[in-house]
């Protein structure tokens, strides 16, 4: 597995980083012994950059991981860690809280779940409106001058975010989404991150399983698949969506390999300071995405992916219009 450096002051990690999300929920029901099996997977193929957040589940997915990661060395893997998105037990969603001292008090919660003493990247999920990026990486600030974080990384803002952050303390990388369906961020946002030397770790990068090549117009979302409420899967753009797909599906049997291999390796071929982040739940599907990290694209490959799927070509917003506002850049 190759590396790529998160930023100019980052850690080095894999060239594809592991997105656990999925592992617990998000995309309904998942077998636990399943995703452990698969982070087993991931850590032995060469990955090393593993990212959750604290409401993933509400803490189900962090008790996960430290379950997984049990008996590994604690050098041999980078944790990446978003906090602050506030839910109920309904699983609704209430904003996010980036006071300094829920930074402090989430921060105390993901360390006694993970079973570690620090947090590699640590990143508000959201900007909170009521507090100033200023003092919420201030306080991840005073946590890295207290040993249990080692770098500061920033999640879905604005090109105007990411420099005021990074005027308090060097940012490392931006999570945000990035894929063949959701560029928003090549007009502002990745020129800034270059500007000051951060890197960006791209999630999305099959657009939910959408560009996958798995999914079809006939498949229903299931209890709990939150892919139920996107609009990208709506009937009337998802159909339109997959078309892209099947252009896209003739690009990658021509290049000899799958659909979701060249949609991640055109994420990872836009620059060396881009992480893609591969949400796979099972061996087989991380299996399938592992080989897009050896996956070389030429100019003629992008030209006829470009061709495929143009910028702004799908149809529908990533998120429902009620999160819609909560992002630093749109589709």
């Amino acid at each position: 597995m190759q590396t790529r450096t998160l930023g100019s002051t980052g850690p080095a990690v894999s060239a594809l980083g592991l997105g656990a999300m999925s592992m617990s929920g998000a995309y309904g029901a998942a077998d636990r012994t399943e995703a452990i099996a698969t982070v087993h997977a991931a850590l032995d193929a060469g990955i090393t950059l593993i990212d959750t957040a604290d409401f993933y589940a509400m803490g189900h997915n962090e008790l996960l991981l430290a379950e997984a990661l049990r008996g590994r060395d604690r050098d041999s893997y980078r944790l990446s860690v978003k906090f602050g998105q506030q839910r109920g037990p309904g699983n609704e969603f209430g904003g996010q809280d980036s006071r300094p001292e829920a930074v402090r008090n989430f921060l105390a919660y993901s360390l006694n779940r993970l079973g570690t003493d620090y947090i590699d990247v640590y990143r508000p999920a959201r900007l909170d409106p009521a507090v100033p990026i200023e003092e919420t990486v201030g306080a991840i600030k005073e946590m890295i001058d207290a040993g249990y974080v080692r770098h500061v990384g920033l999640s879905e803002v604005d090109a105007a975010t990411v420099r005021r952050a990074h005027a308090v303390h060097p940012i490392a990388d931006l999570q945000i989404e990035y894929s063949l369906l959701s560029r928003a961020v090549e007009a502002d946002v990745l020129p800034t991150l270059r500007e000051l030397g951060i890197g960006l770790t791209a999630y999305g990068v099959l657009g939910r399983g959408l560009i996958s090549g798995h999914w079809s117009a006939d498949r229903v979302a299931g209890p709990g698949d939150h892919r139920g409420l996107s609009p990208r899967f709506a009937s009337g753009n998802v159909e339109h969506n997959l078309a892209l797909v099947e252009a896209l599906r003739r690009v990658a049997s021509a290049r000899g390999c799958t659909v979701a291999q060249l949609a991640i390796a055109w994420v990872a071929a836009q620059g060396d300071d881009i992480v893609p982040l591969v949400g796979a739940r099972s061996r087989e599907r991380l299996a399938e995405a592992l080989p897009a990290a050896e996956l070389k694209l030429t100019a003629d490959d992008l030209a006829e992916i470009e061709k495929a799927v143009p910028a702004g070509a799908a149809h529908g917003d990533r998120y429902p219009s009620a999160w819609m506002s909560t992002l630093g850049v749109g589709n």
